[in-house]
């Protein structure tokens, strides 16, 4: 078994059997205003989105966990077919394995189980120094991907034992990148939030979407240092909390907030807030291994219940019309935020 591989494998036991959600993602800081007179039937509600020009019944993304071993193709195709039904966004975790070892293509591989859902596809973002554009966009098209997730992961790799230490050059690579690649590329974070710095970054370099990937869900420097044995104490609360990261990351681009959204009404702030698309991983993998599709589809129906109830309690008869919903922050949140001209404060 290849070290990507057994990584791989590694990744979704300590998932699966370990506690690895830590930090706060700010949604109690964040209070959506109740509209006495709603004037809309909850009936009429319309759900629906279009993000990168595909549209979705709910504005949800099973964000891309796994790929590169059997675990993660019976995962990946079981998530997928779900997404399908469901008419949401799907991506696949990292395709470096697939690139490495074109074989473990088929753990990647979804399309023929869910031919019209948004499928993202995954590559590092110090991948891109080291492979070829073509290469990287042949992996993209063996899976039928519609866009690109560029992951970008400083302070999970500086925990890993294995992992890139160098990413000097990475703002050029993904500028050259986002040129040559034809499909939309999205940064994405994976757990420690996006700066105004580094979102003005991305947007430069050429990226048509930002995933914030905020502090307060599963946290990627914890499990490579379980994994590691390496002690990362002092830095498992390291990052920018999720609620503050969509607003820090507002220049300009559609937004994809991830990072501890647990429930329909964390959705409806984040989409309050400035997100487009709401992505959720970790709760559907723990909900699949025990529950099965049949859990996943459950879970998926409740978060929409309550997203429409939080569409209905603030006058929303659309996602548009969420986006310019009213909302208090408070706290943290509000202090971290003054230093911004925002709408709702």
């Amino acid at each position: 078994m290849d070290l990507t591989t057994n990584r791989k494998i590694q990744h979704l036991r300590i998932c699966l059997e370990q506690q690895v959600e830590t930090g706060d993602p700010l949604w109690a800081k964040v209070t959506l205003l109740h509209q006495s007179i709603p004037d809309l039937s909850i009936d009429a509600i319309d759900t629906s989105n279009i993000f990168l020009r595909k549209r979705l019944t709910f504005p949800l993304v099973i964000a891309g966990m796994t790929g590169g071993c059997d675990e993660a193709r019976e995962i990946n195709r079981k998530l997928a077919s779900v997404a399908e039904k469901m008419g949401i966004a799907f991506g696949v975790g990292s395709q470096r394995a697939m690139i490495e070892n074109p074989a473990l293509s088929e753990t990647y591989a979804v399309r023929d189980l869910a031919p019209n859902i948004l499928l993202l596809g995954n590559i590092g973002i110090t991948a891109l120094k080291k492979y070829p554009s073509d290469q990287i966009e042949q992996a993209l098209q063996t899976i039928g991907a519609d866009a690109v997730c560029v992951h970008i992961n400083p302070a999970q790799e500086i925990f890993q034992s294995e992992g890139d230490r160098d990413f000097s050059g990475c703002f050029e690579a993904l500028t050259d990148f986002c040129k040559a690649s034809s499909l939309p590329v999205i940064g994405k974070e994976v757990g420690n939030g996006v700066s105004r710095e580094c979102a003005l970054q991305l947007k430069e370099a050429g990226v048509e979407a930002i995933d914030v990937g905020g502090l307060g869900g599963t946290n990627w420097v914890l499990i490579d240092s379980i994994r590691s044995g390496v002690d990362s104490a002092v830095f498992q609360n390291w990052g920018i909390p999720t609620a503050a990261s969509i607003i820090e990351a507002q220049v300009g681009l559609p937004i994809i907030a991830t990072g501890g959204i647990r429930t329909g009404l964390d959705m409806a702030k984040a989409i309050a807030l400035g997100a487009d698309l709401c992505g959720i991983a970790l709760p559907f993998l723990r909900i699949l291994s025990r529950e099965g599709t049949a859990g996943v589809e459950r879970y998926i129906d409740t978060l929409k219940k309550d997203f429409v109830r939080a569409m209905f309690l603030t006058g929303c008869g659309t996602v548009g019309n969420l986006k310019n919903a009213r909302f208090i922050l408070r706290g943290q949140l509000h202090r971290w935020m003054n230093r911004y001209e925002f709408k709702n404060f």
